[in-house]
Protein backbone atom coordinates (compact mmCIF):
# COMPACT_ATOMS: atom_id res chain seq x y z
CA UNK A 1 0.00 0.00 0.00
CA UNK A 2 1.11 3.18 -0.52
CA UNK A 3 2.10 6.52 1.32
CA UNK A 4 -0.73 8.95 1.47
CA UNK A 5 -0.96 12.82 2.68
CA UNK A 6 -3.38 14.88 3.69
CA UNK A 7 -1.58 18.33 2.53
CA UNK A 8 -1.51 19.85 -0.52
CA UNK A 9 1.02 18.35 -3.15
CA UNK A 10 1.87 15.21 -1.24
CA UNK A 11 2.42 11.85 -2.54
CA UNK A 12 -0.94 9.39 -2.63
CA UNK A 13 -1.62 6.02 -3.24
CA UNK A 14 -3.23 6.71 -6.81
CA UNK A 15 -1.15 9.79 -7.76
CA UNK A 16 -0.09 13.24 -6.62
CA UNK A 17 -2.80 14.14 -4.42
CA UNK A 18 -3.66 18.08 -5.39
CA UNK A 19 -6.60 18.71 -2.61
CA UNK A 20 -7.38 16.63 0.49
CA UNK A 21 -10.60 16.89 2.23
CA UNK A 22 -9.63 20.18 4.30
CA UNK A 23 -8.98 21.91 1.00
CA UNK A 24 -11.78 20.58 -0.89
CA UNK A 25 -14.16 21.52 2.09
CA UNK A 26 -12.48 24.94 2.22
CA UNK A 27 -13.05 25.41 -1.90
CA UNK A 28 -16.81 24.82 -1.48
CA UNK A 29 -17.08 26.89 1.65
CA UNK A 30 -15.65 29.90 -0.68
CA UNK A 31 -17.46 28.96 -3.58
CA UNK A 32 -20.53 28.77 -1.81
CA UNK A 33 -19.91 31.89 -0.58
CA UNK A 34 -18.94 33.48 -4.32
CA UNK A 35 -22.45 32.54 -5.03
CA UNK A 36 -24.73 33.76 -2.65
CA UNK A 37 -22.41 37.13 -3.17
CA UNK A 38 -22.63 37.35 -6.44
CA UNK A 39 -26.63 36.89 -7.13
CA UNK A 40 -27.30 38.94 -3.63
CA UNK A 41 -28.47 36.02 -2.10
CA UNK A 42 -30.12 32.46 -2.79
CA UNK A 43 -33.49 33.18 -3.08
CA UNK A 44 -33.53 32.16 -6.88
CA UNK A 45 -30.43 29.95 -7.07
CA UNK A 46 -31.23 26.56 -8.07
CA UNK A 47 -28.03 24.35 -8.23
CA UNK A 48 -27.67 21.25 -10.94
CA UNK A 49 -25.10 19.08 -10.62
CA UNK A 50 -24.15 16.96 -13.69
CA UNK A 51 -23.66 13.52 -12.54
CA UNK A 52 -21.69 11.61 -11.44
CA UNK A 53 -19.67 13.59 -8.72
CA UNK A 54 -21.22 17.40 -9.81
CA UNK A 55 -23.91 16.39 -7.94
CA UNK A 56 -22.74 15.62 -4.46
CA UNK A 57 -20.94 18.63 -4.56
CA UNK A 58 -24.07 20.33 -5.78
CA UNK A 59 -25.97 19.24 -2.31
CA UNK A 60 -22.80 19.74 -0.33
CA UNK A 61 -22.90 23.53 -1.69
CA UNK A 62 -26.38 23.72 -0.95
CA UNK A 63 -25.60 22.73 2.94
CA UNK A 64 -23.10 25.43 2.81
CA UNK A 65 -25.63 28.24 1.41
CA UNK A 66 -28.25 27.01 4.33
CA UNK A 67 -25.92 27.65 6.25
CA UNK A 68 -25.44 31.29 5.69
CA UNK A 69 -29.18 31.97 4.65
CA UNK A 70 -31.34 29.65 7.00
CA UNK A 71 -33.66 30.03 4.96
CA UNK A 72 -33.08 28.07 2.36
CA UNK A 73 -33.92 24.98 1.84
CA UNK A 74 -31.41 22.65 0.48
CA UNK A 75 -33.50 20.46 -0.96
CA UNK A 76 -35.07 22.83 -2.93
CA UNK A 77 -31.94 24.06 -4.35
CA UNK A 78 -30.58 21.15 -5.85
CA UNK A 79 -31.78 19.01 -8.58
CA UNK A 80 -29.36 16.88 -11.27
CA UNK A 81 -28.68 17.34 -15.10
CA UNK A 82 -28.16 14.69 -17.37
CA UNK A 83 -26.00 15.35 -20.50
CA UNK A 84 -26.03 12.12 -21.92
CA UNK A 85 -27.98 12.86 -25.11
CA UNK A 86 -27.07 15.91 -25.58
CA UNK A 87 -23.24 15.11 -25.68
CA UNK A 88 -21.60 15.52 -29.27
CA UNK A 89 -19.13 11.98 -28.24
CA UNK A 90 -21.85 9.27 -28.63
CA UNK A 91 -20.00 7.98 -31.54
CA UNK A 92 -17.19 7.10 -29.27
CA UNK A 93 -18.80 6.23 -26.86
CA UNK A 94 -21.80 4.96 -27.48
CA UNK A 95 -22.60 2.35 -24.47
CA UNK A 96 -23.04 5.86 -21.80
CA UNK A 97 -25.79 4.78 -19.45
CA UNK A 98 -28.70 7.53 -19.55
CA UNK A 99 -29.10 8.85 -16.38
CA UNK A 100 -31.83 10.82 -14.28
CA UNK A 101 -32.65 14.77 -14.43
CA UNK A 102 -34.35 16.17 -11.56
CA UNK A 103 -35.40 19.49 -11.37
CA UNK A 104 -36.32 21.20 -8.00
CA UNK A 105 -40.05 21.79 -7.50
CA UNK A 106 -40.09 25.40 -8.82
CA UNK A 107 -38.34 24.41 -12.36
CA UNK A 108 -36.14 26.90 -13.29
CA UNK A 109 -37.66 29.14 -15.33
CA UNK A 110 -36.89 32.92 -14.17
CA UNK A 111 -33.98 31.24 -11.64
CA UNK A 112 -30.65 31.73 -11.83
CA UNK A 113 -29.27 27.91 -12.07
CA UNK A 114 -25.42 27.21 -11.47
CA UNK A 115 -24.43 24.22 -13.00
CA UNK A 116 -22.09 22.47 -10.74
CA UNK A 117 -19.19 19.77 -12.10
CA UNK A 118 -15.97 18.39 -10.55
CA UNK A 119 -13.42 19.05 -13.26
CA UNK A 120 -13.73 21.99 -16.02
CA UNK A 121 -11.90 20.46 -19.08
CA UNK A 122 -12.50 20.81 -23.02
CA UNK A 123 -15.70 22.43 -21.96
CA UNK A 124 -17.62 19.71 -24.22
CA UNK A 125 -19.99 18.74 -21.06
CA UNK A 126 -21.22 22.18 -20.13
CA UNK A 127 -22.06 22.58 -24.13
CA UNK A 128 -24.26 19.79 -23.68
CA UNK A 129 -25.65 20.99 -19.88
CA UNK A 130 -26.31 24.13 -21.91
CA UNK A 131 -28.18 21.78 -24.85
CA UNK A 132 -30.21 20.26 -21.28
CA UNK A 133 -31.15 23.57 -19.94
CA UNK A 134 -32.78 24.68 -22.93
CA UNK A 135 -35.04 21.12 -22.88
CA UNK A 136 -36.35 22.24 -19.48
CA UNK A 137 -36.65 25.60 -19.42
CA UNK A 138 -35.69 29.70 -19.40
CA UNK A 139 -33.15 30.61 -16.66
CA UNK A 140 -32.90 34.40 -16.29
CA UNK A 141 -29.02 33.33 -16.28
CA UNK A 142 -26.73 30.00 -16.01
CA UNK A 143 -23.65 29.93 -14.33
CA UNK A 144 -20.82 27.67 -13.78
CA UNK A 145 -19.24 26.24 -10.25
CA UNK A 146 -16.40 23.32 -11.04
CA UNK A 147 -14.44 22.08 -8.24
CA UNK A 148 -11.19 22.08 -10.83
CA UNK A 149 -10.34 23.89 -14.06
CA UNK A 150 -7.55 21.79 -15.73
CA UNK A 151 -7.33 24.48 -18.64
CA UNK A 152 -7.62 22.78 -22.37
CA UNK A 153 -10.56 24.21 -23.19
CA UNK A 154 -11.94 23.12 -27.04
CA UNK A 155 -15.33 25.75 -26.26
CA UNK A 156 -15.35 29.62 -25.25
CA UNK A 157 -16.55 28.02 -21.94
CA UNK A 158 -15.02 29.40 -18.75
CA UNK A 159 -16.18 28.86 -14.87
CA UNK A 160 -17.76 31.28 -12.71
CA UNK A 161 -16.38 29.69 -9.51
CA UNK A 162 -13.70 27.72 -9.39
CA UNK A 163 -12.34 26.11 -6.52
CA UNK A 164 -8.86 25.36 -7.56
CA UNK A 165 -7.50 26.28 -11.15
CA UNK A 166 -4.99 23.24 -11.79
CA UNK A 167 -2.56 23.65 -15.20
CA UNK A 168 -2.04 20.51 -16.67
CA UNK A 169 -0.63 18.71 -19.39
CA UNK A 170 -3.00 17.11 -22.04
CA UNK A 171 -1.39 13.56 -20.62
CA UNK A 172 -1.97 14.23 -17.17
CA UNK A 173 -5.27 12.83 -16.07
CA UNK A 174 -7.33 14.60 -13.20
CA UNK A 175 -9.39 12.48 -10.58
CA UNK A 176 -12.00 14.04 -7.89
CA UNK A 177 -12.88 11.44 -5.33
CA UNK A 178 -15.86 11.60 -3.16
CA UNK A 179 -16.89 10.07 -0.07
CA UNK A 180 -20.07 9.68 -1.60
CA UNK A 181 -19.19 7.87 -4.49
CA UNK A 182 -15.46 6.98 -3.73
CA UNK A 183 -15.45 7.09 -0.05
CA UNK A 184 -12.69 9.67 0.56
CA UNK A 185 -12.03 13.06 -0.86
CA UNK A 186 -8.83 13.63 -3.00
CA UNK A 187 -8.34 15.53 -6.31
CA UNK A 188 -5.66 13.35 -7.88
CA UNK A 189 -3.58 13.96 -10.57
CA UNK A 190 -2.01 10.73 -12.68
CA UNK A 191 0.39 10.57 -15.76
CA UNK A 192 2.20 13.03 -17.87
CA UNK A 193 5.37 13.85 -15.85
CA UNK A 194 5.44 16.47 -13.16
Amino acid sequence: MGTSTSTTGGPAEDGNLVLGPPEIARALTRIAHEILERNKGGADLVLLGIPTRGLPLARRLAERLVAVEPGLSAAGLVGSLDVTMHRDDLAQHPTRPIGTTRVPGDGIDGRVVVLVDDVLFSGRTIRAALDAISDLGRPRAVQLAALVDRGHRELPIRADYVGKNLPTSTTERVRVLLDETDGRDAVLIEGGTR
